[in-house]
């Protein structure tokens, strides 16, 4: 997915064939540059090696990054279809902190009127989270967990310096999880809502090129 042909790169990541398709299904144009979706594969060793191949590419090697998809909610009264900005990506290997987050919180306000937008720390994980699990790193001060999006901002920032952000969509909440009935029900808001969240992104993007204010 390209658009333009000058400005900062946007490398957005993904694990998953369904969150691409939801990506693409979003649209094109719009950004500060060159686009490109990235499928990595699902967990943190695919993501890693995915994100660190691509940034070598002459390029990509200056890409903005920003990883997106499906999360686990941790704080009660979250709901599929909510948004999590985060402040920062954490696991065990470290802490990376996301840039312009207020602009997008912003912006998916107005891409997507109406849905709860959460911000705070994202954290990682190499399994899916339940039951307990999920509370145990809720007191972390954690609102929300993945698979991939740790690995990618810290594999980011790694092969250099550069702007970085994550945005997840809730598809599994502590009063909402997957294994209980109404998962299609909260995977088919998820999917609508990441596919409402390219304007979005495409303003962060842009909004790179300007000045630090």
């Amino acid at each position: 997915m390209s658009t333009q042909p000058a400005g900062v790169p946007l490398l957005i990541a993904c694990a998953l064939g369904i969150e691409q398709l939801a990506l693409r299904a979003g649209g094109r144009g719009g950004a500060g540059g060159p686009v490109t979706v990235l499928r990595t594969g699902m967990g943190p060793a695919a993501a890693e090696r995915a994100v660190t191949r691509v940034l070598a590419d002459p390029a990509l090697r200056d890409a903005a990054v920003l990883a997106t998809g499906f999360c686990a909610g941790l704080a009660p009264g979250m709901h599929p279809g909510d948004l999590v900005v985060a402040e920062e990506t954490r696991d065990a290997r470290g802490t990376t902190p996301c840039v312009r987050t207020g602009l997008l919180v912003k912006e998916l306000a107005r891409a997507l009127p109406g849905r709860t937008v959460h911000t705070g720390p994202l954290t990682g994980s190499d399994h899916v989270v339940r039951g307990p699990e999920r509370s145990a790193l809720r007191a972390t001060g954690a609102i929300a967990v993945d698979m991939e999006s740790a690995v990618t901002l810290l594999s980011a920032v790694r092969e250099g310096e550069r702007p970085v952000a994550a945005v997840r969509v809730v598809v599994d909440a502590p009063e909402h999880e997957l294994v209980r009935i109404g998962t299609v029900r909260g995977g088919i808001s998820a999917f609508r809502v990441l596919r409402s969240v390219l304007p979005a992104f495409f303003e962060w993007h842009r909004s790179l090129l300007l000045p630090r204010r």
